[in-house]
């Protein structure tokens, strides 16, 4: 064999070999469709983490119009809302999740009711699908939670979500307070909970849930 040729295949060994090395390192991504996600188990979609091991961070998950939902309820009967304020943190040495809400919110009152309820967070794909929740009460119409796209479930605690998330985090509702006007030193803030207040007749509450299971993707 010529010096030149043997070189050659030297060369073309090392490269299939690497590429092959290189390939199964990489975690395949599998994409499903939407009526592939809505075939499959609750088990079948997801896979438990440590609330440690969330990835994005707090201001990415909850700024730029990528809200979260709220669940609270059974599977006989829930209701979800669209909810923008709030983060993540260590309360009395547990890591929790806290929510700036309208006294008013039907979900709210089902949290207060069953102390447990899912924070869920999806991809930009579903975004049409879940902003329906923040257009009307499900204390006003029954018909709510029936006329959405995305498909509730149970989680292994019993807690209600969705197929279609990326992310859940599940929480057990461990504070409830009410603002006071008075503790704003922002102007404009101050105003708002004021404004709030006269459409409500209450002020907003600061809702603190301790997380007891976090569930993403598979």
């Amino acid at each position: 064999m010529k010096r030149s040729t043997f070189i050659a295949a030297i060369v073309g060994f090392l490269y299939i070999f690497t590429a092959c090395v290189g390939n199964s390192n990489q975690n395949t991504v599998v994409t499903l469709s939407k009526e592939e996600i809505k075939s499959l188990s609750f088990l079948e979609l997801f896979k438990t983490i440590d609330a440690k091991e969330i990835q994005e961070d707090v201001f990415t998950l909850l700024s730029n119009g990528d809200y979260s939902v709220l669940t609270s309820g059974n599977n006989s009967h829930y209701n979800s809302m669209i909810a923008s304020w709030g983060g993540m943190g260590i309360l009395f040495n547990k890591p929790v999740v806290f929510h700036m809400l309208r006294s008013n919110r039907y979900t709210l009152e089902l949290m207060r009711k069953g102390n447990i309820y899912t924070m869920t967070f999806f991809d930009e794909e579903f975004k049409d699908d879940y902003m329906q929740f923040g257009m009307s009460s499900g204390r006003d119409s029954g018909e709510k939670m029936k006329n959405t796209k995305l498909t509730a479930i149970e989680t292994p605690a019993g807690n209600m979500t969705y197929k279609e998330a990326k992310l859940i985090i599940e929480c057990k509702l461990i504070q409830v307070t009410t603002v006071s006007p008075d503790d704003f030193l922002v102007e404009d803030n101050k105003k708002f909970v004021i404004d709030a207040h006269a459409e409500t007749n209450d002020y907003h509450k600061t809702v603190f849930g301790e997380i007891t299971n976090v569930w993403i993707r598979k």
